[in-house]
Order: structure tokens, then C-alpha cells, then sequence
């Protein structure tokens, strides 16, 4: 290890820099990101620079530090760098003041439909389109069906998630049209880390092609003709429609980054949700019992002729579903929280610590160190579907060392980055789990361990690196 204090300033942290030009540490940061900072903490304390591939990233890993980070968001930005990485990975041209002047505002306004009232819409909507989707593909299933878990969260959540945001294909193959959208998106979300590395996409064999084809979906003449969108979207719509600099293209490019958005993480976490279930009987049947408890009590029943509904309400009691589903998060989750220091200034954390940054510097939260560190969370690697309940309620008091943490769970980013569709994304994964728990019974077809591909480290939810084969029949 390399460490340069070479033209260090009074105040800034030790450095990182690494021996390959340009490069610095990326080779070795992007094989086992949580591995290296781990290393670094316990060789440099809580705050070091790292020299990565032409950046200089600061890294705060105390957790109750993190405060000071988020809230400073006037020094410390974040839309700009989003918006450029945006831009670039789904090729739209970035939201410029001068050629856009108050487009980034207008659109993040529309986020108010997926919070409130609005939200119990569009969730009633994604349950009544999962249970259409669930009884077209699984109605039959009288007996043991067989198929691959991955691929099972995916068609369905996708093709949920696509309904209840764009609309229905009204074509007579409308499930076909989404199943070929869904495949070629599928390859260009199997770009995404190289996309989001900075690397050319025109280095990336079809990714291209498969972008352009993906995008042309969203053309106007296009989802004019799907029945039955959100107001998310038609509002999202409304505002393109009055910068007419925005090409017809431009605006497909960003109807088309609102679907990864959408499903490009909530996927992977679906599946880990349920396979973390279908691994441990006592969650699986913890969970079953709850659901059937809400059933019985509402006078529902669970065949799959009988449609479901569920309120907000009653999603936001089922507190052994919810923390099976954020113990899969804190396991699966690895986002970075990016900040970009708008100048040269000191951030005065606590404990009277100071640390210098520079005009453009990087300022980085790692969760996933708080997530897996073993005096918040005991036995950190193991999965305990009932770690986030207390006295049979939510809990959420998590202490480190003798002190309270205010940030303990962060799989939806924080502050000024956190997603401004989490509450959205939660009812979704709850209403799959609900759905496939109250309607099927399921298991496991083979035993082999899956574990996280770590491609995606520092991007949201990590991948599996394998599929596995799970069966499922209508429950008696």
C-alpha cells in the first residue's frame, strides 16, 4: 500500500492515491469495495481519501457522522452529478438551466404522486395488475410447477411495475410485447455498472442498439397507444411537453430512465426477499401466519378468484413481513451516497473535527459498512427475519457503541439522494411476498448457496450471482 501525503493542506485526510496513474485504487476498490474500506478504517481511522480513477473520494465511515453529511447540502451537492450520470448512462441531454430552465424542478415536484394519497392509487393499481399477473401465469399450477427464482421475480415485477406506471399493451400478445421489452432491458441493465463507470458505451458490444430500441418504445406515438398509465407518468409527460427544445427522443430517453429507476433495483430486492424466506421455514411461516391472520380478519379470502385488496394501512402492520423484507435490504444492499463540494471548505463534524475538502472532491457514505457492522447488527452475516420487530412492534432503536443511531438502514440512499420512490417500491416488494405467500405454496427445488454478485457494489441492490430453481402450487 501506497499511502502519498504528498501535497496534502493542512486538515485533509491521509490519501490514498495508489501507484497506477489515473487509476489510483479502482481496480482494487471495484474487485471487493467493502473489503478495502474496511481495511483502510482500521489502518487510518474513520476519514481517508482515495485516489479513484481521476477522483479523490472521501470516505466517512463513523455512522454518527453521517448527519453532518446530509445535511449540508448547499456545500456538498448532488443533483448535478446524478443528473450527469443520468444523462449519459440513458442518453438524454443533461437538465442545463440555460436550455431547461426549471425542467429538474418541475420533475421532481411530480414526485408528490408517489408519497399521500396519490400513492394509495398507484398502489391499489400495482396490486390489482399483480394479481392479474399472478393468476395469468400460475392459475394453472394445480400441481408443482418448476421455475428459475430470478427470472420468476422479474417477469412478474416487471411487467406489474411497467402496467402500473405506463399502461396496458392492448395488442392480443400484450404480455408478449412486455415480456420482449423486458428481455432487451434485462441486457442493457447487464451494462449499467459499466455505464455508470464512466466506460463508452459504444465499447459495450449492442449495448447501443438495445438502448436506441428500448428508448423507441417510449416514443409519444407509442404510449399514446397504452391504456391506463399512472399520473406519475402522464404528469411527467405534460412537463416534456413544454420545452420544445426536448426532441421527441429526448423525452423517450427519459420515460425510459423513470422505468429503470422503477424496476432496476426493486427486482433483485424482490428476489432476495423471497429467497431469503423460502431458505429459513421459521421466516417463511412466521410471515404465512401474519398474512393468513390479515386475511381471516378482513373476512378476504385467498383463492385465485378472489381479489385481494389491501389499504396502506394494513401493509404498513404487517411488521413480520416488512422485517424479513428489511433484513433481505441491510443483506443485499450496497449504494454508495455521493456528495460533490461545490467549493473549498472545511466540514466541521462532531467532536470538534474538522476535515478540508476541496472545490470538486467527492464525499462518500458507505452503508453497507454500517449494515454488516457487528456492534449494531449481532451476527451481521446471518439472516433473522425478525431483527427489525420489538415487543411484537417496529423496531427502531439500534445502538453503537452505547449511543443511538440516527441512520441505521439506508438502502434508499439519504437526505437530498434518497429515492423519492421507496415508500412506492416497499408496497410493491410487500405485495408480491403478500400475493405469492397467500396464494401458492412454495419452496426451494435445488439446494445450492446464492450469493451476491458484487459487480454492482456501490450502485443499489446487488445481484444474485446465480439463479436457482424454486416450485410452487395453488395453495389447498
Amino acid at each position: 500500500l501506497f499511502i502519498s501525503v504528498f501535497n496534502r493542506k493542512t486538515g485533509e485526510p491521509p490519501l490514498i492515491n495508489g501507484w497506477i496513474p489515473y487509476l489510483g485504487k479502482a481496480l482494487i476498490f471495484r474487485k471487493d469495495a467493502f473489503k478495502f474500506l474496511l481495511d483502510q478504517q482500521k489502518k487510518l481511522g474513520d476519514i481517508f481519501t482515495v485516489h479513484i480513477a481521476g477522483r479523490y473520494i472521501t470516505f466517512i465511515m463513523d455512522p454518527f457522522q453521517y448527519v453532518y453529511v446530509i445535511r449540508n447540502s448547499k456545500q456538498l451537492e448532488f443533483h448535478e452529478f446524478a443528473d450527469k450520470m443520468a444523462s449519459k448512462t440513458f442518453d438524454y441531454p443533461a437538465l442545463s438551466k440555460g436550455k431547461f430552465p426549471d425542467l429538474k424542478e418541475n420533475l421532481h415536484r411530480i414526485y408528490q404522486y408517489l408519497q399521500g394519497k396519490p400513492l394509495d392509487i398507484i398502489s391499489d393499481h400495482m396490486m390489482k395488475n399483480l394479481q392479474d399477473i399472478f393468476e395469468w401465469k400460475c392459475s394453472q399450477a394445480t400441481d408443482w410447477e418448476t421455475e428459475k427464482m430470478y427470472k420468476f421475480c422479474c417477469s412478474v415485477m416487471f411487467e406489474a411495475s411497467f402496467v402500473t406506471l405506463y399502461g396496458r399493451v392492448p395488442a392480443a400478445d400484450g404480455h408478449k410485447v412486455i415480456s420482449e421489452i423486458r428481455d432487451k432491458f434485462i441486457k442493457f441493465d447487464a451494462s449499467f455498472p459499466y455505464l455508470a463507470a464512466n466506460i463508452p458505451i459504444e465499447l459495450l458490444g449492442a449495448t447501443k442498439k438495445v438502448r436506441k430500441e428500448l428508448i423507441h418504445h417510449f416514443l409519444l406515438q407509442n404510449m399514446t397507444k397504452w391504456l391506463g398509465g399512472s399520473k406519475v407518468v402522464q404528469a411527467r409527460q405534460d412537463i416534456f411537453e413544454k420545452y420544445e427544445l426536448l426532441g421527441d427522443y429526448d423525452k423517450a430517453a427519459h420515460h425510459f430512465a423513470f422505468l429503470w429507476a422503477s424496476v432496476g433495483n426493486t427486482i433483485p430486492a424482490t428476489f432476495w426477499a423471497m429467497y431469503y424466506l423460502l431458505r429459513h421455514p421459521e421466516a417463511l411461516a412466521a410471515v404465512r401466519d401474519e398474512i393468513d391472520h390479515l386475511l381471516q380478519s378482513t373476512g378476504q379470502k385467498r383463492g385465485p378468484t378472489y381479489n385481494i385488496h389491501l389499504t396502506r394501512e394494513q401493509l404498513d402492520n404487517l411488521v413480520y413481513l416488512e422485517s424479513a423484507l428489511n433484513e433481505s435490504l441491510r443483506m443485499c444492499s450496497s449504494s454508495m451516497n455521493i456528495r460533490i463540494s461545490q467549493e473549498d471548505f472545511v466540514l466541521r463534524l462532531e467532536g470538534n473535527q474538522e476535515v478540508g475538502l476541496r472545490k470538486g472532491d467527492w464525499i462518500a457514505l458507505y452503508p453497507q459498512i454500517l449494515h454488516m457492522d457487528p456492534e449494531v447488527y449481532e451476527d451481521p452475516k446471518e439472516y433473522k427475519f425478525d431483527r427489525y420487530i420489538e415487543n411484537g412492534k417496529k423496531k427502531t432503536t439500534f445502538y453503537k457503541a452505547g449511543r443511538k443511531l440516527k441512520y441505521f438502514l439506508m438502502p434508499f440512499g439519504s437526505g437530498i439522494s434518497m429515492c423519492p420512490g421507496r415508500f412506492l417500491a416497499m408496497n410493491e416488494m410487500k405485495m408480491f411476498l403478500f400475493l405469492l405467500l397467500a396464494r401458492f405454496d412454495v419452496e426451494l427445488a435445488e439446494n445450492k448457496a446464492v450469493r451476491l454478485d458484487n459487480s454492482r457494489m456501490g450502485l443499489g441492490i446487488l445481484l444474485p450471482d446465480v439463479d436457482i430453481a424454486f416450485r410452487y402450487k395453488l395453495r389447498s
